[in-house]
């Protein structure tokens, strides 16, 4: 500014400072003018807003409203709202918005699949992204085809098998080495569907409005080697598992035999749901039940299952 008034010397600087002090300002302060843009990127509020609003559309058309009321009372949606109650009466769970979305996403979830029981599992937090866990089940004769689809993939590993035995019996004919007698133990089969630890189908999302994705059934191997290890969940279904012992599936399978363990060790019942009455299966059991112990559990109003 002193460089300017030097420069040009006026004939009164004091009284005309304030105009030359803003002509130097915004001389060295303003943008060179630019025909290119930068790229437009969205901002993840904005995205976020785009995936919910898929939760709120509705189908169109007076005769789908008619339907949908007429279907309501046999409709297999939970009352996740009633849920989240319960829940914050105890001091836990998640936030009135969160749960609403989760419901609108179970109702997406119950439209598009043949789904007799649907109900809110949890939520499980992982790195990357969340889990949220949804615990169906299907109507009867809707998992033949996949079940079909699993035996025959059974049946082509039999028959591959058998094959490189044959192969290797016709090796041995030739030369046979020393080998050891060690057998491996037998592999435990899989639960059927709808029986045991695979009574329920399990479907898994990460945000409210992104697709629901269906977990893979579990397996003993699984359930006994998700004892043994402690891995964080980076929120990627198919991402490695890495650790020793060594997990058989990647993470999807991981957390597929983590619910299963929640759920059978968070089954409780209350007092009298289950009768103590003598049954035809159970008089010898009940009889070797000790007096104080029987006592001791009625006290505590609860039952494990």
């Amino acid at each position: 500014m002193l460089a300017k008034i030097l420069d040009e010397r006026p004939e009164n600087p004091a009284d005309i400072i304030e105009n030359i002090s803003k002509d130097v300002k915004c001389a060295r302060f303003q943008k060179k003018l630019d025909t290119l843009r930068d790229e437009y990127e969205k901002h993840p509020t904005f995205e976020l807003a785009e995936m919910y609003r898929t939760l709120f559309q509705k189908g169109g058309g007076d005769g789908t409203e008619q339907d949908l009321e007429e279907e309501a009372p046999e409709t297999p949606l939970p009352n996740v709202m009633e849920t989240a109650f319960y829940f914050e009466q105890a001091g836990i769970g998640l936030s009135f918005e969160e749960y609403y979305h989760i419901f609108l996403a179970l109702k997406q979830l119950v439209t598009t699949h043949p789904i007799q029981t649907c109900r809110f599992w949890g939520k499980i937090l992982g790195i990357e992204a969340n889990y949220i866990v949804a615990e169906v089940e299907f109507r009867e004769g809707e998992e033949e085809e996949e079940v079909e689809e699993e035996e025959v993939t059974e049946e082509g590993l039999k028959e591959g098998s058998e094959i490189r035995d044959e192969e290797e019996d016709e090796d041995e004919e030739k030369d046979e080495p020393p080998k050891p007698n060690y057998k491996p133990p037998p592999v435990i089969p899989k639960e059927e569907n709808r029986t045991g630890a695979n009574k329920f189908t399990y479907f898994v999302c990460n945000e409210p409005g992104k697709p629901w994705v269906r977990l893979p059934p579990v397996t003993p191997a699984q359930i006994v080697n998700a004892r043994k290890i402690r891995k964080f969940f980076t929120g990627r279904l198919d991402a490695p598992i890495v650790s020793y012992p060594p997990f058989p599936g990647n993470e999807s399978n991981y957390l597929r035999a983590q619910i299963a363990r929640i759920s059978a060790a968070t089954q409780i019942s209350p007092l009298g749901f289950i009768s103590l009455e003598k049954k035809r299966g159970m008089k010898k059991r009940k009889e070797e039940l000790d007096e104080t112990r029987t006592k001791r559990i009625l006290t505590l109003n609860l039952f494990q299952c």
